[in-house]
């Protein structure tokens, strides 16, 4: 009888075990399930390439703007340069020539004149005294008019040749560093002929290509992490400066020769967050941060 009772009480004692069991696992269950949807959904980051370029107006090519053999180049490759800075001179010998000699006509006019003025005054003190016709008064006055003319033309002849001196000046238009120097001391060149490659290496960004089907998904002030092949193990922050609104073709090389190259891109634009040692032209990988769901 107290075996049979026994057994009875252990019985009842498990299944009440596992009642508890149950019932503690149910709001567990529940919580966990809640905490998951609660959760948001991660997305993949946007890849994308893209090479570093100067913004706007912060890298410029000068040329030869006038013929003849350069002279003399100031300048070497890496170079600072300023602003109004003579980069390299072409022969203006020929130039400067003419140039004295349109000032030498030009004291000889000023001369003919002040003669001719004075020529002028003492034929109208002889014509109001009746000495002299109208005729000969007009005429001295028109000697002064001429030598005046002669004045200006030789002025304008020094202005022209002062003009066309200073094109055999090639001048730094903005304040950067000699990127590329293409001409040499002794070289004829022409008008146009590509010389030097200025860049002012303190306003670089990225210029980045993000395959069409992301564009929705990039944002302006999105975090990019860059890297490049040249500084392995690193990485560098940007963050995205500008997005254009279409999208274009590729225009960036790709890195992997399977990628296909006629496919359309957003080109978008990215500013550095830190100074890097970056040079312009560098091909990086882009990583650029998505918003959670």
């Amino acid at each position: 009888m107290r075996s049979s009772l026994l057994l009875l009480s252990l019985s009842g004692m498990g299944l009440a075990l596992l009642a508890g069991t149950a019932l503690q696992a149910r709001p567990k269950s529940a919580a966990t399930s809640a905490t998951a949807s609660a959760q948001p959904e991660a997305i993949a980051d946007v890849a994308a390439e893209g090479r570093v370029v100067t913004y706007p107006g912060s890298e410029v090519t000068i040329g030869a703007d006038a013929i003849g053999r350069l002279l003399r180049v100031n300048v070497e490759e890496g170079d600072p340069v300023r602003r109004g800075q003579v980069l390299a001179e072409i022969d203006a010998s020929d130039l400067i020539a003419s140039r004295d000699e349109a000032k030498a006509r030009l004291e000889e006019a000023i001369a003919e004149r002040h003669l001719a003025q004075l020529n002028a005054e003492r034929k109208l003190r002889l014509f109001d005294e009746g000495v002299i016709p109208a005729f000969d008064r007009d005429a001295a006055a028109r000697d002064v008019e001429i030598t005046q003319a002669r004045i200006e033309t030789a002025n304008a002849s020094i202005r022209r040749l002062d003009a066309t001196i200073a094109k055999t000046r090639l001048i730094a238009p903005i304040d950067g560093t000699v990127t590329s120097r293409i001409v040499n001391a002794g070289q004829m060149v022409d008008r146009g002929d590509a010389a030097f490659v200025i860049a002012d290496l303190n306003r670089v960004r990225i210029e980045g290509e993000a395959h069409e089907a992301d564009a929705d998904r990039v944002t302006i002030g999105a975090e990019v992490e860059i890297r490049t092949e040249g500084f392995p193990g690193r990485s560098f922050r940007g963050h995205v400066e500008e997005i254009p609104g279409n999208v274009t073709v590729r225009r960036i090389k790709p890195q992997d020769p399977a990628r296909p190259t006629d496919v359309r891109v957003l080109a978008l634009k990215v500013a550095f967050d830190e100074k890097t040692p970056l040079k312009l032209g560098s091909t990086v990988d882009l990583r650029v941060s998505v918003r959670s769901k």
